[in-house]
């Protein structure tokens, strides 16, 4: 399985939430939601989550095994500390413009 794609979108106004990633698998599969945070040891990915009615998360997509959780932090974490040092930030217009077409594509 090769990653094939990597989307960061910046959030402002967050102390430790610092952006979301979409990762596109083989040009075939894509996961929505992973988090990039600060966290006392530096940054990590969240997996994408939601909360149960007990007020429990639970991860609604993650790797199976260490080796592909580690593969696919290092290449979020790459693309996000890029596109930080390049202080690309999308607009939000473009976000939503993003968005449409991947709705319009998943059909």
């Amino acid at each position: 399985m090769k990653i094939s794609e990597v989307k960061i979108r910046k959030v402002e106004g967050k102390e430790r939430f610092k952006a979301w990633a979409t990762i596109t698998f083989d040009d075939s599969f894509r996961i929505h939601g992973l988090k990039v945070i600060e966290g006392e040891n530096g940054l990590f990915v969240a997996m994408p989550s939601r909360k149960l009615p007990n007020g429990e998360f639970i991860d609604t997509a993650y790797p199976l095994n260490q080796e592909l959780r580690e593969i696919i932090q290092k290449k979020i974490l790459a693309e996000y500390n890029e596109e930080h040092n390049n202080l690309k930030t999308p607009s939000l217009e473009e976000s939503d413009e993003e968005s449409n077409e991947e709705s319009n594509n998943a059909g």
